[in-house]
């Protein structure tokens, strides 16, 4: 069963997500942009299975093509899941 998807727990699991991916984990914020992260495209394909893994959301490139920050993916999460 997919984890309830809160504001906080979408936040906590990509925040994770990304310093797992190789982010700077104290420049993670909602805020940070994927270019100030050094977040690829194949990153957010990664990071796009681990919020369908936790969260039964799936995404797909054209859903994040247009996305810059961290705070719009957990905002497109948070919406999906409800």
């Amino acid at each position: 069963m997919a984890a309830q998807a809160t504001i906080e727990t979408v936040e906590k699991e990509i925040f994770e997500g990304l310093g797992e991916l190789g982010a700077d984990r104290d420049a993670i914020s909602r805020e940070a942009t994927f270019e100030e992260l050094e977040v690829d495209s194949l990153d957010l394909v990664e990071l796009s299975q681990i919020i369908e893994e936790k969260f039964g959301v799936e995404l797909e490139g054209d859903d994040v093509k247009d996305l810059k920050s961290v705070g719009e993916v957990v905002d497109l999460v948070v919406a999906r899941a409800a």
